[in-house]
């Protein structure tokens, strides 16, 4: 199974170019770090940023020193393998409670959910901080089942902790603090907290962190120290100067975060609870882990629906372990059918997109294949759970046609991502304004009403000047320049010459002053 998503995702990590949002972002503030020589204390166009620890900035700068540019390819390993590592974590811990067939289909319902998937090939440091977590609450469920034959998971357990809060943030140490006391509380053994968060947590763990702050307040000073410690974590989460949503925020990302799995998992959930159910004592765990997250998430000021992300492989396996109890009933048959269903209907939609005139640029055969195989996947899954009478693994034989239907769609239309690639990223548009700046005898390059476009200096080797919103581009502003710009926005611009246009972006060039 791993083989096989990796060979589906094989084109997309070849192929694709960084997204402007975030990726691009990561490049430009490792290529900054290193020009600086800065190791623990980042800055993005000179500003400082301490959103993030220096994990995964290293392991970018670490690439870029070794082949001397960005490799989409290799940057993504960093989370596809955390991925898969995570759902061989899980395979592994459910062992002694799930046959392997169900282990497979927890496996696909965590590796095949849309977000979990899409993180999988997305240069971003939540599949690390996934990993350490499953790692920390496996080494505290090893110690609070045999603590005597697991000595090792003492010392293991805050090394842990501090990988994950290493990887993203304050979420790494919360996410376990918090749920393994709720789970401590329900199971009658909260006497116990200090047994697992006592002197050998606490030590290496205040050790660990200790040597990280005190190099960030030997390279950054005082301030950079104090925005990474608390503007970072308490002021986003109380009082969050952006992505602020209302509390019931994940409740609507849920839906669309684990499809086409959402229904099957909720209806898992609820199931969980009926009062005739009887719930061993590792899937009361998981849900607590997966309940007690989401209600923390939900309370922070700050969301997004990756943050998510670590709660997954807990909802996942605690679903099939639910499955494997009652079996393929209607319900859970009727919550596989649906997406199914619509699945079923994804060559048409693509053609009815693909002749609109915004969205024509879809219009590409490795696209239409691509819904064509899931057309077809979705019928057959239908098929499985409704035509095959008397089977009671129609909801896990479902599972494995409609995971290997969407990967091999994934992988057919991954071959289109070169043609996408000018609506994907600024890699070719950045290419194009070089060019066009050297046919004018220059090397800068300006930007008007471009998101994120100061980013473009890790494709344009130097830095962009960036033209304010309000104003109108004009030869004494962009001084010689070329400029990037959208095409829609041409006919605002005085005797612009078009030199090239990519996507939705044009290079133009307005003379010099």
């Amino acid at each position: 199974m791993y083989a096989g998503i990796c060979i589906a995702l094989l084109p997309v990590l070849v192929f694709r170019d960084f997204t402007p949002s975030n990726e691009l972002r990561y490049l430009s503030i490792a290529d900054e770090a290193l020009g600086s020589h800065h190791f623990f204390t980042f800055a993005n166009q000179g500003i400082p940023y301490a959103d993030k620890p220096p994990l995964y900035l290293w392991i970018v700068m670490l690439c870029r020193v070794l082949l001397g540019k960005h490799l989409m390819w290799l940057l993504s390993l960093f989370s596809l393998i955390p991925a898969l590592l995570t759902a061989e974590v899980m395979d592994r811990w459910t062992r002694n409670e799930l046959k392997p067939q169900s282990r497979l289909s927890g496996s696909i319902v965590l590796l095949t959910g849309g977000l979990f998937l899409g993180l999988a090939v997305t240069l971003r440091m939540d599949m690390l901080m996934t990993l350490f977590i499953v790692l920390a609450l496996r080494s505290f469920w090893r110690m609070y089942t045999d603590m005597s034959n697991n000595r090792a998971e003492r010392w293991l357990f805050p090394v842990w902790v501090f990988m994950a809060v290493f990887s993203k943030g304050p979420v790494g140490i919360l996410m376990p603090l918090l749920t393994t006391t709720v789970y401590l509380l329900i199971s009658g053994r909260i006497r116990d907290f200090f047994r697992y968060w006592g002197w050998r947590t606490w030590i290496p763990l205040l050790a660990l962190c200790g040597l990280w702050f005190g190099a960030v307040y030997a390279e950054g000073g005082y301030a950079y120290l104090d925005n990474l410690l608390f503007h970072q974590t308490i002021d986003r989460a109380v009082n969050a100067s952006e992505h602020v949503k209302p509390f019931y925020y994940y409740l609507i990302t849920f839906w669309y975060s684990m499809a086409p799995w959402s229904l099957l998992v909720a209806a898992a959930i609820g199931g969980m609870f009926m009062p005739r159910f009887k719930r061993g004592s590792m899937m009361c765990f998981f849900l607590t882990v997966g309940i007690t997250t989401f209600v923390m998430l939900s309370c922070s000021s700050s969301k997004l629906a990756v943050y998510l992300v670590p709660i997954f492989p807990f909802l996942a396996f605690a679903t099939v372990m639910y499955l494997a109890k009652v079996g393929s009933t209607r319900l859970l048959r009727a919550t596989v059918a649906f997406p199914a269903g619509v699945l079923a209907l994804s060559l048409p939609a693509m053609l009815v997109v693909a002749s609109q005139p915004k969205t024509a640029w879809l219009f590409n055969w490795w696209l239409i294949i691509a819904s064509a195989l899931m057309s077809v996947t979705g019928i057959m899954v239908l098929c499985i759970l409704y035509c095959r009478v008397g089977r009671e693994d129609r909801v896990d034989l479902s599972l494995r046609v409609f995971a290997a239907g969407m990967l091999l769609a994934i992988f057919m239309g991954g071959w289109a991502v070169p043609q996408l690639n000018a609506y994907i990223g600024y890699g070719e548009i950045s290419q194009a304004a070089k060019t066009a700046a050297q046919l004018h005898g220059t090397a800068d390059v300006c930007t008007w009403r471009v998101r994120r476009s100061a980013s473009m200096d890790v494709y344009l080797g130097r830095d962009v000047q960036i033209i304010p919103n309000e104003s109108i581009p004009t030869p004494q502003l962009t001084r010689g320049a070329v400029l990037i710009t959208k095409k829609k926005l041409l006919k605002d611009l005085d005797n612009a010459q078009c030199d090239t246009v990519v996507g939705d972006y044009a290079v133009v060039s307005l003379g010099k002053q």
